[in-house]
Parts: structure tokens; C-alpha cells; sequence
């Protein structure tokens, strides 16, 4: 069903990084969202109104929030597909992180006021009218569901939406409200006990909890999540492949939106290589990765010592004594300047963010450890935190 939609209703589907491409499956999965979710409200609604369940009645205005929900995403792609701009150079994407967002609040309030609403309940319990309508139509609800939850779950793959994704997770959280609700229904044949409020309170916890996971879920990005590392690889791989890079460092990756990223990587060349065969390398890689991983990159060119065989062993030296500091810490830019006894070691040093230790006590470590190798050598160190 999902590919028959997607034939239908999306040309060029498979171009998935184009924005506009992306903007109408956005339309698909919103119009779906919410003609699907407006009948689920009418029916559990009026199976509501009829049984006296506030149970079956807040899981219809659950359904009914989705519809919001749907429109916000709607809106969210339409303005996430818009072009560049002057005031806006890398494009609008990141507003459809915030659409998640605004569907998170969304899921919450209506968590929140679940929650109220069953709390009444279970201090002024009211009896359940037990029918089996109510459960035919409980089922039928979490037959839809399951399916948009599976619809926008493989949408959500397919172009990398986070909204969809999050979609896709309010939809399984509104398979589970809906069954606790079907158990209150059930329950109410057998029992006197407010089963009813308590199940409507068990909704709301799971609406909210739903609602924070959509919520970090679109926040992380905004705030710079840790890039896919099966980009990073991919980006890293392809500028190691080309003869006469020697290594990369600093690989950076900014997200500014599903379809707009950019990086930033530096390319480790030999100091005696042709400065513009060099270039033409780093060209060639920044054209085959944007067309490749649609990731628009800019490759700096750093020159390093292979000829000098006391550089390269001290290289080799440095590189050990970092490591055995922590196996996790790389170096780079490494230049040995030589000066009568004194030697200066000058490289820059990579770490984990969560490392502990501050800059200060790394390399006052790295430091103390050259000098106990030979006291005329002297560190240069610098301490990058984070970096690919």
C-alpha cells in the first residue's frame, strides 16, 4: 500500500534529497495523518459518548491531537522545501526538526490533560457501559494505527525524516493507549472498581512519555547531535582514497536540515607534493563527495614532513607517548623544529569531548613525558576536543 501511495501521489519519488521531492512526501503522510485521524476521533468519540468511558473518550482526543500534528508537519515541509535565501544561505531545512518539535508539545498537552481528566475519574468514578461495538471499534483503531505506524515509519527511512520518524513513534504509543483502553473496556464488564480512570491515567503516561521522546528526538539535531558515523566514515574513506592523502583530521559536519549538510575536513599532504596537483586532488574529492553523499565539503590542505627520517621518528615517538596517556588520543600537524640542543615538538592533539582530564592537564602530561625522554625536548601542544 505505502509504495502503490507513493507511485501515485509523488513524481521523482526516489530523488529523496531533493527538497521538493521531500515537501510532497511530507503532503502524503500529513493528508494520510489526518483523514485517518479523523475518523478514528469520530468513531472512538461518539463509542465514548455511548459506553461513558473517559478512557475510550480521551484516546479519541488523543487521535484528535495527531490531526494537529499532521498539519504541523504539512505546513513544517512545505517550509523546509523553500529555497536559499539572503537572510537564509544554507536553506530552511531545520524547520522541520522544529515541526517535531511543535508535535511533541502537542502530544504532551494532550498527555497532560489526559491526565487530569482520568484523575477526576478515578476520585469520582462513574459506571462503564460495557458493549461490544466499543471493542469491535477499539480493534479497528489499533488496525490503523499499526499501519500508519508502518506507513510513516518507511517514509520516515526512506528520505531521513525525523518528523515522520517521530510520527511513526506517536503512532505505536497510540497502539498501546488504545490497547490499555480496550482493557478498561473489557474490565468494566467484571468489575466496579474506577478500572476505567485508572487506564485513561495510564494513556496520558504513555502519551507523554511518547511526547518526550519525539521532543529530544527533533532537539537534538537543533542543538548539533554527534554526526551519523557511517557519514563520517564514508566522507573519511573517500578523501583517503585518492593518492597523495596521506591522512585527515578535523572532520567536521554541520546539519542544517535532512537535506542540507556541510563539512569541513583537513587532508594531510607531503610538504615536498606539487602545490596545485594537490589541489586539484582536494577539487576532485570536494566534487565527488557532494555528488556522492550530497554533502557539501571543504577540504583544507595541510602540508607534513615524510622525507626527514629524525622527524619521522619522532612522529612515530609522540604518537606512542599520546597514546599511552589514553588509546583513544590521535595527533596531527606534527613539525619537528630543530634548534642547536633543543628540539620543539609542535602538533595538535586529538581527545574525546567527555574526557576528564581539562586541556591544561593534558598537555602539561604530554609535556612532563617528553622531558623524561630527553630533557632538551620541549612540547607545543594544542588540544582539540570533539573533532572526528
Amino acid at each position: 500500500m505505502t509504495d502503490l501511495l507513493v507511485k501515485w501521489f509523488i513524481k521523482d519519488a526516489d530523488q529523496t534529497e531533493n527538497s521538493r521531492v521531500r515537501g510532497r512526501y511530507g503532503v502524503l503522510s500529513s493528508v494520510v495523518g489526518m483523514v485517518c485521524n479523523i475518523f478514528l476521533f469520530t468513531v472512538k468519540f461518539v463509542l465514548g459518548s455511548l459506553s461513558r468511558s473517559i478512557a475510550v473518550t480521551a484516546d479519541a482526543f488523543n487521535n484528535l491531537s495527531d490531526v494537529g500534528s499532521s498539519l504541523v508537519t504539512l505546513v513544517g515541509f512545505k517550509m523546509a522545501s523553500k529555497p536559499a535565501d539572503r537572510d537564509h544561505p544554507f536553506g530552511h531545512g531545520r524547520i522541520e526538526y522544529l515541526s517535531g518539535l511543535l508535535i511533541s508539545l502537542f502530544i504532551m498537552l494532550v498527555g497532560v490533560e489526559i491526565g487530569k481528566t482520568s484523575l477526576d475519574k478515578i476520585l469520582n468514578p462513574e459506571p462503564v457501559q460495557f458493549s461490544i461495538i466499543v471493542v469491535v471499534g477499539l480493534l479497528v483503531s489499533i488496525a490503523v494505527k499499526l499501519w500508519m505506524g508502518a506507513f510513516n515509519k518507511r517514509l520516515g527511512r526512506r528520505i531521513g525524516s525525523a518528523a515522520m520518524e517521530a510520527t511513526a513513534v506517536d503512532s505505536i504509543s497510540d497502539v498501546c493507549a488504545t490497547g490499555v483502553t480496550l482493557v478498561s473496556v473489557v474490565a468494566a464488564r467484571f468489575t466496579t472498581l474506577p478500572i476505567d480512570g485508572v487506564m485513561g491515567l495510564i494513556v496520558a503516561v504513555l502519551i507523554l512519555y511518547a511526547g518526550y521522546g519525539v521532543a529530544k528526538d527533533t532537539i537534538d539535531p537543533l542543538l548539533g547531535v554527534k554526526p551519523d558515523p557511517d557519514l563520517v566514515k564514508k566522507i573519511g574513506d573517500m578523501v583517503r582514497a585518492y593518492d597523495g592523502i596521506l591522512g585527515i583530521h578535523d572532520l567536521i559536519v554541520h546539519d542544517y536540515g535532512p537535506s542540507r549538510r556541510f563539512a569541513s575536513v583537513h587532508a594531510e599532504v607531503s610538504v615536498h607534493s606539487d602545490i596545485l596537483a594537490s589541489h586539484d586532488i582536494i577539487d576532485r574529492a570536494e566534487r565527488e563527495i557532494a555528488e556522492k553523499l550530497n554533502v557539501e565539503v571543504v577540504i583544507h590542505l595541510d602540508p607534513i614532513e615524510t622525507d626527514c627520517e629524525k622527524t619521522n621518528e619522532l612522529r612515530v615517538l609522540t604518537r606512542r607517548l599520546v597514546q599511552e596517556i589514553d588509546p583513544s588520543f590521535t595527533i596531527h600537524d606534527f613539525r619537528a623544529v630543530y634548534g642547536g640542543a633543543l628540539t620543539n615538538f609542535i602538533f595538535d592533539v586529538n581527545v574525546p569531548v567527555e574526557t576528564e582530564q581539562s586541556s591544561a592537564e593534558i598537555k602539561e602530561l604530554i609535556a612532563r613525558k617528553l622531558k623524561e625522554i630527553d630533557p632538551n625536548y620541549y612540547a607545543v601542544v594544542t588540544v582539540d576536543r570533539g573533532y572526528c
